[in-house]
C-alpha cells in the first residue's frame, strides 16, 4: 500500500510452542503471520492511562501478544470508573489502576511483561519514561498532558497513537514526527494552541457513553498493531472521527503547518493549557470558602445566597440543600446577572472548583466584590460534610 511504513520493531528470535497456541488466529492471517507475531512479542508499547480509553487498549494490546506493556497511572479505581474502565471490577475499589490494570492484564495473557509507572507524568519524568518504548498510547482526557506527550514523543522521535472521546464522540489519529515516509506531523498540527480554559468540558464535566471506549481503544490498538508489524495504512496525516448516535465515521486529512514551531523542550503545559484561567484563579485566591465554613454560615442562619453554576442535569444527580441552579454560561455571558443579589453575600459551587472559578471571576468583573466560591465544590461537600449525598 502507498501509505504503509516499515515496521517499527525488529522480530524477536521464536514463539514457544504454548505462543503458537495461543496466537494461532492471527500465524494464520497472511499479513501477519509468524513474523508479525515476532514483532509483536519484542514490541514495548507504553499507554498513558489506566482508564477508559486505556482500558480495553492494554487488555487488547496484551490478547495480541504485545511483549511489553508499560502503564503510567498514578490514580485509584473509584465506583464511577466502572461503568467504562472496564479492565477494573469491583473489587479493585481504592486500589492503584495501574496495579489493577497489571492483574487483569496477567488473566488476559501471563507471557506479557507490564512495567508500571505510578507516578504523574511531568515535564520532569516523560523523556526518561519513554525512552525505553517503541511506541506510546495516548488516553488521557486533559490537554495539558497531551501536549506534553507529543513533545516528549517529537523530541524522542517516538510515533504516537492518539484517541479522545466525549459523550458519544470519539477521535483517533497517529503522529509520528520523524516518519519514514517524510510525511511525519505532530498534535500542534492538529491543535496549534489549546482551547480557552473551561472551553472544553473533560469528561468528569460532560459524561461519556461508556462503550465509545471500546469503539476508540479499539481503533487505537489496530493502528499500534500496524505500526509494530508494518502491515497496513497508519492512520498518519488522518483523523477518524466518531459519531455513535449517528454511526457515522468520518476522514479529515492533516498537513504539516509550516507555522508550527519546532519542538526543542518541555515546557509548563499546566500554565501552557491555563487549566484554569489566571483571572480565576486570581479570584479564587482570597474568595475560596471551604464546605466547614459553609456549613457554619448554614448553621448561624446568615443570610446568603448559594448558586449552583453547573448543568441541569448534574443539578439532579446530587445538590445541596438550598442551592439555586444558574449554569456558568448565564453567568459568563451576563445574562443571569440580574437575577443575582445585591443585598447579601453570594456563595457560587460547583462539582470541584473549576467551572465556579471562573463564575467567580465574571462575578468580581461584574462588581459583585464579595462573591466568594465553595473550594472541591459539591464533592468536597459529599466527602466532608453529608456522606449520605451521592457523588459523580
Amino acid at each position: 500500500m502507498s501509505g504503509s511504513l516499515p515496521p517499527l520493531v525488529e522480530p524477536a528470535a521464536e514463539l514457544t510452542k504454548e505462543e503458537i497456541a495461543r496466537y494461532s488466529r492471527h500465524l494464520i492471517i497472511p499479513d501477519v503471520g509468524v513474523e508479525g507475531q515476532k514483532r509483536l512479542k519484542n514490541a514495548k508499547v507504553l499507554v498513558i492511562g489506566a482508564g477508559g480509553l486505556g482500558s480495553p487498549a492494554l487488555l487488547y494490546l496484551a490478547a495480541a501478544g504485545v511483549g511489553t506493556l508499560g502503564i503510567v497511572d498514578f490514580d485509584t479505581v473509584d465506583e464511577s470508573n466502572l461503568q467504562r474502565q472496564v479492565i477494573h471490577g469491583q473489587s479493585d475499589l481504592g486500589k492503584s489502576k495501574a496495579q489493577s490494570a497489571k492483574e487483569s492484564i496477567a488473566e488476559t495473557n501471563p507471557f506479557v511483561n507490564v512495567v508500571l509507572h505510578t507516578e504523574r507524568l511531568t515535564s520532569e519524568n516523560a523523556l526518561d519514561i519513554f525512552r525505553d518504548y517503541d511506541l506510546i498510547l495516548d488516553g488521557t482526557d486533559n490537554f495539558a498532558t497531551r501536549y506534553l506527550v507529543n513533545d516528549a514523543a517529537v523530541i524522542l522521535g517516538k510515533p504516537y497513537v492518539w484517541g479522545s472521546i466525549f459523550r458519544f464522540e470519539g477521535q483517533v489519529s497517529v503522529f509520528w514526527e520523524d516518519a519514514p515516509n517524510g510525511k511525519g506531523l505532530n498534535y500542534r498540527d492538529l491543535y496549534p494552541e489549546p482551547p480557552p480554559p473551561g472551553m472544553v468540558p473533560s469528561c468528569a464535566e460532560g459524561g461519556v457513553l461508556g462503550v465509545l471506549c471500546a469503539s476508540i481503544g479499539s481503533i487505537m490498538v489496530t493502528e499500534a498493531i500496524k505500526l509494530i508489524t508494518g502491515i497496513g495504512e497508519p492512520l498518519l496525516g488522518r483523523l477518524i472521527t466518531y459519531d455513535a448516535l449517528e454511526m457515522r465515521y468520518r476522514e479529515v486529512k492533516i498537513r504539516k503547518d509550516p507555522e508550527t514551531p519546532k519542538v526543542t523542550e518541555l515546557i509548563d503545559y499546566e500554565a501552557f493549557c491555563g487549566v484554569v484561567s489566571d483571572e480565576a484563579q486570581q479570584a479564587a485566591q482570597n474568595s475560596t470558602i471551604t464546605p466547614h465554613e459553609l456549613k457554619a454560615m448554614f448553621d448561624s442562619g446568615k443570610d446568603f445566597e448559594l448558586i449552583d453554576v453547573r448543568e441541569p442535569h448534574e443539578y439532579e444527580i446530587v445538590r445541596i440543600d438550598g442551592a439555586k441552579l444558574i449554569p456558568k454560561d448565564r453567568i459568563l455571558s451576563g445574562e443571569a446577572l440580574a437575577e443575582l443579589p445585591q443585598d447579601k453575600p453570594i456563595v457560587l459551587h460547583c462539582k470541584s472548583g473549576g467551572r465556579s472559578a471562573e463564575a467567580l471571576a465574571a462575578l468580581h468583573r461584574a462588581g459583585f466584590s464579595d462573591a466568594v466560591h465553595l473550594g472541591g465544590g459539591v464533592l468536597a461537600w459529599a466527602k466532608q460534610i453529608d456522606p449520605s449525598l451521592p457523588t459523580y
